[in-house]
């Protein structure tokens, strides 16, 4: 009986050897280059800052979006892309980039700032379908604050609700024991509360999906295809939440209740 045997092939010519040797150094000698010469992001940030001052925009933007290509965003960094983008008129992109910074912080004075400044520039105003004043009111408490900074309040009301629970049954005196009760007694409510509102604030992250458009002039369609009629007109700047996906097609939804589909390439999401 016969077998096939796979073997490696040998060869006798030792300049193949030096040439995969040398192969082998280029190559590790261009990834250690690669990792040395790499700027960091406090160093690109530096030169984006540098650019902006300068007013060259262009270059600004392009250093920033370095930092955001190596895996790294902040809402300072998205502000200043922000400002490079409305400097250099593009005002859906800078729309888009303030929206990114107040959702990691959503407290932010002069993000929120300059984010009335773009959208005054836009084209469309729109009037939004008015809610419920405790619907309104309680979009507001949820936020008011990043998911991140909910986490934290719920854990500071949690120690303090234990610390009230410690005071209470460890303390001998009347006067501790009526603090410690009545410390725990009040926490558990606010910690209850907070509780609803961080896990509120979790789901309005996760299920949340915005956009922003970023061509100048949009004609958003009634269905998923550049062949189909026209819904409406749409300008640079307009944010909509996004409804549904068909392949290079995404359902958006107005803030006054208009429906229609544009493609992925037109705007950014947040």
């Amino acid at each position: 009986m016969n077998f096939l045997i796979l073997r490696s092939i040998k060869t006798k010519n030792p300049n193949i050897r030096k040439i995969k040797l040398v192969r082998l150094l280029s190559l590790l000698f261009f990834l250690f280059a690669t990792i040395s010469f790499a700027q960091s992001p406090d160093e690109l940030m530096q030169q984006g800052n540098k650019f902006y001052q300068d007013s060259q925009y262009e270059a600004a933007i392009t250093a920033y979006r370095k930092i955001l290509s190596q895996g790294f965003e902040s809402s300072s960094l998205y502000h200043n892309l922000g400002n490079a983008y409305f400097k250099n008129g593009q005002i859906g992109n800078a729309i888009l980039f303030y929206e990114k910074g107040l959702r990691l912080s959503p407290g932010d004075e002069d993000l929120a700032y300059n984010l009335r400044i773009a959208n005054s520039r836009t084209v469309d105003k729109i009037t939004e379908v008015p809610k419920l004043f405790i619907v309104q009111w309680w979009d507001i408490l949820v936020t008011s604050f990043s998911f991140s900074s909910w986490a934290v309040i719920v854990i500071i009301v949690y120690l303090i609700f234990l610390g009230g629970i410690a005071i209470y049954l460890l303390s001998r005196k009347f006067n501790l024991q009526r603090l410690g009760f009545i410390t725990s007694s009040s926490t558990l409510a606010v910690l209850i509360i907070s509780v609803v509102i961080l896990i509120a604030r979790y789901e309005h992250d996760s299920t949340a999906d915005y956009g922003v458009l970023t061509e100048q002039i949009y004609s958003a369609k009634v269905s998923p295809d550049i062949k189909s009629n026209d819904a409406f007109v749409i300008h640079e700047g307009i944010k909509f939440s996004v409804e549904d996906r068909v392949n290079d097609w995404v359902k958006i939804k107005l803030a006054d209740g208009k429906i229609g589909w544009i493609e992925n390439r037109s705007f950014g999401q947040i």
